[in-house]
């Protein structure tokens, strides 16, 4: 049995490498040559978005939230010889020659600054007959899908035992970087859209907006917001710590996905090419530009 599980294996893994060399099977090998077809349908949808980036406008306002910093691009990670060469190519390909100070902290505040005011130039003023507010750092419990939690922290308050709050805990409070709410003649609020933002993706930032998410799927009473994340990492192996999977995010968004694909085509780092056509292909990586129609609808 094991004998046979192994040849499969080897069998499939085969296929997979004649595939990438661009390789079929001979007509005998039924199955191997449908993976040769699917990798082959695959290799067509990436030259497509591939064609589309190059066609894509980053948004005007981005550019003037990056710089140099000490000769390096402020989204660089220094300690990493493709994030300097990708985040470098990024800027030269958008013009950027401005020395900034703002990192860290500081970047991500400005960039949370900009996605409210493009959403709110980007979307309509009504959406199904109620009244979208884009607003900053409010709490979920504010929203009719998750106003029992404003409850259940009443209690947990209350409980001068902290039996609850040992057993709850209070990480449910959370208060997404940005939101997009739809609020009707009563003055009751839905939450229809979360998005963090991260001006990169060091560190434990990929698993605290994943940690959001997972707060906002399971406490909602009601749809499910939008969960569109967005940032200005510029590797994709760390893009992909986010983006890849089903479950927790709409999508990942870029603030300049075209300048990204012209900075991992130029540093020639072949791991980081590929993951980048993977996340494109399978559309889970976008382009800032793509947020607001998304969610308009």
């Amino acid at each position: 049995m094991w004998i046979f599980v192994r040849s499969f294996f080897t069998y499939i893994k085969g296929g997979f490498a004649a595939c990438a060399c661009g390789r079929r099977f001979a007509p005998s090998s039924t199955n191997a040559g449908g993976l040769c077809v699917v990798t082959n349908q695959l290799s067509d949808r990436i030259s497509s978005f591939a064609s589309d980036l190059t066609t894509m406008t980053t948004l005007s306002f981005v550019p003037e939230l990056l710089g140099w910093k000490d000769g390096r691009a402020t989204i660089a990670d220094k300690g990493s010889v493709p994030s300097c060469a990708i985040s470098a190519s990024m800027l030269r390909a958008m013009n950027v020659t401005v020395e900034r100070s703002h990192v860290g902290q500081t970047a991500g505040k400005a960039l949370e600054d900009a996605i409210q005011e493009h959403l709110i130039r980007s979307l309509p003023p009504t959406q199904s007959g109620r009244s979208v507010v884009v607003s900053r750092k409010t709490v979920i419990s504010d929203f009719e899908q998750y106003r029992h939690l404003a409850t259940v922290k009443k209690l947990i308050d209350a409980d001068e035992t902290e039996t609850l709050r040992s057993a709850i805990g209070g990480d449910y409070a959370i208060k997404p970087d940005v939101t997009v709410g739809l609020e009707d003649d009563q003055g009751s609020r839905f939450l229809h859209a979360a998005i963090p933002c991260k001006w990169t993706l060091r560190s434990d930032r990929a698993q605290n907006v994943r940690h959001e998410a997972v707060v906002l799927i399971r406490n909602r009473r009601g749809r499910l917001p939008h969960i569109a994340p967005v940032t200005a990492e510029p590797l994709p192996t760390r893009l992909a710590s986010l983006a890849r999977g089903t479950g927790e995010v709409d999508a990942l968004y870029h603030v300049a996905l075209a300048e990204l694909e012209i900075g991992v085509r130029e540093s020639g780092a072949t791991a980081q090419i590929r993951v980048f056509e993977e996340l494109v292909a399978h559309g889970r990586l976008k382009d800032l530009s793509e947020l607001a129609p998304a969610l308009a609808f």
